[in-house]
């Protein structure tokens, strides 16, 4: 499969991926995949989320002094639902992205309730990945792909997210909201709309990674997704945001810079999927983890001063 397509060599697949396998959880699950990323404790950490035998997720740390090898995985779920005082936990809990709030002794770990009327954003925060505080539904079904930013703006969280409408015909684009405590949410708009025809992001997009700050703006890696003949194909591209005010669109390129191609990626629970819900920056350094195909685990870094040069040049 490899040498077939061309692609933007912007990321590079670390040689050892998949780098975290069903097969190396210390009890008995599925697929571990869509894992959200941060640095604590002087280690990379990453919160995956974990599907059981019966199909149900939860979330599971996982840490690593380099980020590449020598994972140290939790004996048990790190955090797990609690549908009877959390109703919308009922099936599981999916896809989280870790921020490290500015001026706060915490981290703020936005995630995907699968509820009976289906999946809705949740939140809850942590001082150590040990105990949690739920905050529970800040975004009611069908709502998923959420992350805050890092930091207030004007005195207000800012939380990114994807609503999907019942028909996709009409888009499923990537929203922003405000609030001022967490849990009170107002204000809403489209940031990043779905394009349509022909564009490799024509069905529908959402975030990948928390928003990463740069020297240049709010870079956003997202997902978008076309419907081919074989299904549904997910490849990632990038955006620019304004630095002090999020809802400035600086720039969207054209082009998608990732996407299926190593076995991995295109053979699993759901074929042809590139999904990072967590990145790190090291230095010039970022390093991506992404599921792959709703199997695995897998890392692919970039030069964030390359990165930025690429979206420079768009036109």
């Amino acid at each position: 499969m490899v040498g077939i397509y061309q692609e933007n060599m912007l990321f590079k697949r670390y040689e050892g991926n998949p780098v975290l396998m069903p097969s190396m959880w210390p009890y008995r699950v599925n697929a571990v995949f869509n894992a959200a990323a941060t640095v604590y404790d002087g280690k990379i950490l990453l919160l995956a989320r974990v599907e059981d035998m019966r199909g149900f997720s939860h979330l599971c740390k996982a840490t690593s002094v380099d980020g590449f090898t020598d994972w140290k995985i939790d004996k048990q779920p790190t955090l797990a639902p609690q549908p009877d005082e959390y109703p919308e936990e009922k099936y599981g809990l999916e896809d989280p992205r870790i921020v490290k709030l500015e001026h706060e002794n915490r981290y703020a770990i936005v995630y995907t309730s699968f509820s009976k009327s289906g999946p809705l954003v949740s939140l809850a925060t942590t001082e150590d990945f040990e105990s949690f505080r739920r905050y529970g539904v800040v975004m009611p079904p069908d709502d998923k792909d959420a992350s805050l930013f890092p930091r207030k703006f004007n005195g207000r969280y800012v939380l990114l997210h994807r609503p999907s409408p019942t028909s996709y015909m009409l888009g499923a684009h990537i929203w922003m909201s405000f609030s001022p405590d967490l849990k009170h949410w107002g204000d809403s708009a489209v940031l990043l709309p779905a394009r349509s025809g022909s564009w490799w992001d024509a069905y529908k997009v959402g975030l990948g990674p928390q928003p990463i700050e740069t020297s240049e703006g709010w870079l956003i890696i997202y997902h978008g997704v076309k419907t081919t003949a074989a299904g549904s194909l997910y490849r990632l591209g990038l955006a620019l945001l304004d630095l002090d005010d999020p809802s400035k669109i600086i720039k969207r390129c054209d082009e998608w810079v990732f996407g299926p191609i190593e076995y991995y990626e295109r053979v699993g629970d759901v074929p042809d999927v590139t999904f990072p819900c967590g990145v790190v920056l090291k230095g010039d350094q970022l390093i991506m983890y992404y599921g792959a195909a709703d199997t695995t685990m897998a890392i692919a870094t970039a030069s964030i001063h390359e990165v930025l040069d690429f979206i420079r040049k768009q036109k």
